[in-house]
């Protein structure tokens, strides 16, 4: 089992995503212009197989093996032409994803996708010549332990274009759902809408965010609650996906002013080590 698998950006999902692809047996290819965080993604990963090893998850030589599939890139410029999998794992900034996007279909890939979590895919693909080829491949955080992969399908996305990301899903050991390219899509439609009430919850009052986070959990059998989840996704990133759906659907999707002044202390959630909670350096609350 081989093939090549690149993964654009080093970030929180990117590295998620490379993890779990050299997992399937791809050779993988992550790409990450910021030598910094190409290094700290490189040593997540190291812990990440470590750890995997001692929870008896893989074998050593299996880690190994895996560590041996990976290659970290300075750019698109350095991968050679026609990779399997090209997945864009960029901030949730259209200009941005465009341009990374651009580049990514210049090397011809089988099967381009973005991590977008509420970018519709028609807009992503605005300006690429092959858009039969591209459609959304959003995973969930953690990547190696989130089963679902959802799959979002553009107006411009071939049957078997469609057909080629279930199968794939399918090696990265992922449940796949398909559907409509529409902004938020299934999931952060969801998800948002429960995150931002929760947070003007918190803001009103109303309870701590660990008692509204029990409720979710002991009331409605969530494994997670609401302003936890958020920490792990990221404050940064759930205002992001607010005004991105703002936009879309109107002020039902309006960040709270909480959430803004959050971010805006540099409150992200787990990697920054404060957000509704506060998290030690192995990101344990």
């Amino acid at each position: 089992m081989s093939g090549r698998f690149v993964v654009v950006g080093a970030g929180t999902m990117g590295l998620g995503i490379a993890y779990v692809a050299t997992g399937a047996g791809y050779r993988v290819e992550l790409v990450e212009v910021d030598a910094g965080r190409a290094t700290a993604a490189g040593a997540r990963l190291g812990e990440l197989w470590e750890r995997a090893v001692q929870r008896g998850k893989l074998t050593a030589d299996e880690a190994t093996a895996n560590r041996e599939r990976l290659t970290l890139r300075g750019s698109l410029g350095e991968i050679a032409p026609a990779p399997d999998v090209v997945v864009e794992a960029v901030p949730e900034r259209l200009d941005l994803k465009r341009a990374v996007l651009r580049d990514a279909a210049a090397l011809r890939p089988a099967l381009l996708g973005s991590n977008t979590s509420s970018i519709a895919i028609g807009e992503l693909a605005a300006g690429l010549d092959r858009p039969e080829r591209f459609l959304g491949l959003h995973f969930f955080n953690p990547v190696w332990a989130m089963a679902l992969l959802e799959i979002v399908v553009g107006q411009a996305t071939a049957d078997e274009t469609t057909a080629a990301a279930v199968a794939l899903a399918g090696r990265l050991g992922k449940d796949p759902v398909v559907v409509r390219d529409l902004p938020g899509f299934a999931t952060s439609r969801l998800g948002v809408t429960l995150g931002l009430e929760a947070i003007r919850m918190v803001a009103d009052g109303v309870a701590s965010p660990a008692d509204i986070d029990k409720a979710m959990v002991l009331g409605y059998r969530h494994p997670v609650g609401p302003l936890e989840l958020t920490d792990l996704v990221g404050l940064d990133v759930r205002l992001d996906i607010a005004r991105t759906l703002q936009v879309a659907y109107g002020d039902r999707f309006a960040p709270p002013p909480l959430l803004e002044r959050m971010v805006a202390e540099g409150k992200l959630g787990r990697k920054s080590g404060q957000g509704f909670y506060r998290w030690d350096e192995g990101g344990k609350r």
